[in-house]
């Protein structure tokens, strides 16, 4: 083989290289990016279902709809929220775990999940 020959396939090889490793730091960067994304919308179900354990507040459905509605509004699905209703003024603690599903180069589809809690305090609404 010339010199010319095998200065092409070595640099055939680094090219070769220098892309395997853009493709593995793009995956990367997508997989935080999705764990940033993801805990978004857990703190934001949280918040949202929290104050719907005492009243409504405007909301049209239960402490989980809302939840719900927060965690899809936020590109993510709710999987479980332990947000039992509590009509007393004592402080109440809200916890939420929600999801979303992304596709990861070379590995495929992988779950990504959060939990969030969110703590509400009615007797502060009397100005208390």
């Amino acid at each position: 083989m010339s010199e010319q020959g095998a200065a092409g396939v070595v640099l055939v090889g680094v090219a070769a290289l220098v892309l395997l490793l853009a493709a593995v730091l793009g995956s990367v960067g997508a997989y935080l990016n999705a764990r940033v994304q993801v805990s978004a919308a857990a703190d934001a179900a949280a918040l949202a279902a929290a104050p719907v354990t005492f009243l409504p507040f405007g909301a049209a459905g239960t402490p989980a709809d809302e939840a719900a509605r927060f965690a899809r509004l936020n590109g993510a699905t709710l999987d479980r929220c332990v947000c039992p209703i509590d009509r007393s003024f004592e402080p109440r603690t809200v916890r939420v775990e929600v999801s979303r599903t992304i596709w990861i180069w070379p590995i495929g589809p992988i779950r990504v999940s959060a939990v969030s809690r969110a703590e509400f305090a009615p007797a502060l609404l009397l100005g208390g």
